[in-house]
């Protein structure tokens, strides 16, 4: 068998297996999102958006959605990669990987093809549930689809290099907890960042979940507080970095050789 064979042999493994992981454990893994988005469709957008009316120029319903969104596929994508490659460690099976004929690379981009598998399927899971509370035209397919994935692919990432130093599963829930969902509610899901006073503004471009929501909001509204293109530009950008970093912990055995 060729090394190139052997390598989609390895990566299509992996993939499966993660998907799998996932699919098995669905009252975990997908069924509590879309029970925590839909309250938040009934709590934020029928009970408090009738009397907020609109925002940005659009029903305010329909201004959250895609911020709930994308806030279940970035906290999914992030929590399945941390999860499953902290279990492979724990579990000691991932210095098989290791010691296999199988590129870090191919280690790197298996699982978070996985990531993005289960951060995809919440995000479909939860568009579906909002369109029993509004209506969503779709401004620009390319916009959403590539944002949604370049979110889901650099949060898988983020994952990963958390399982990498986490020693042990309550390491794994610090990341999640203390950064990405205050980040997240302050990245404009419930409100415009042009109601905020100018230094505010600007402190918020500094929230790379800004940059996510916004543009999936230009894609499915087209309004946005910021340029899309800044922040395709942004997620390419972090990808490479955290990408290669990932890389060369997987090749140094950071955290997994013992």
């Amino acid at each position: 068998m060729s090394p190139m064979r052997v390598q989609w042999v390895a990566f299509q493994t992996i993939v499966t297996k993660e998907v799998r992981r996932f699919m098995r454990i669905w009252q975990q893994t997908l069924l509590p999102p879309a029970i925590t988005m839909t309250l938040y469709f009934i709590i934020f957008g029928n009970l408090i958006g009738s009397r907020i009316g609109e925002m940005g120029g659009v029903d305010y319903m329909a201004y959250i959605v895609p911020g709930l969104i994308m806030m279940s596929v970035i906290t999914n994508a992030y929590g399945n990669v941390s999860s499953s490659f902290f279990s492979n460690k724990f579990q000691r099976s991932i210095e098989e990987m290791m010691v296999a004929p199988v590129y870090p690379v191919t280690i790197l981009l298996g699982f978070v093809a996985g990531g993005v598998a289960r951060g995809v399927a919440t995000g479909v899971i939860v568009t579906l549930l909002s369109l029993y509370f509004t209506d969503l035209q779709v401004h620009h397919v390319g916009v959403m689809v590539g944002v949604v994935l370049l979110s889901a692919i650099l949060f898988s990432l983020g994952g990963f290099i958390n399982a990498v130093f986490a020693t042990k599963f309550d390491d794994i829930a610090i990341v999640p907890t203390f950064i990405i969902t205050p980040l997240t509610y302050l990245g404009g899901v419930f409100y415009s960042i042009s109601l905020l006073p100018d230094f505010w503004q600007d402190v918020s471009k500094l929230n790379p979940i800004l940059y996510m929501v916004n543009t999936f909001r230009y894609g499915v509204l087209g309004v946005t507080d910021i340029d899309v293109y800044v922040a395709f530009g942004m997620l390419v950008l972090f990808i490479f970095i955290l990408g290669s970093y990932s890389i060369w912990l997987l090749r140094r055995g950071t955290g997994m050789r013992q």
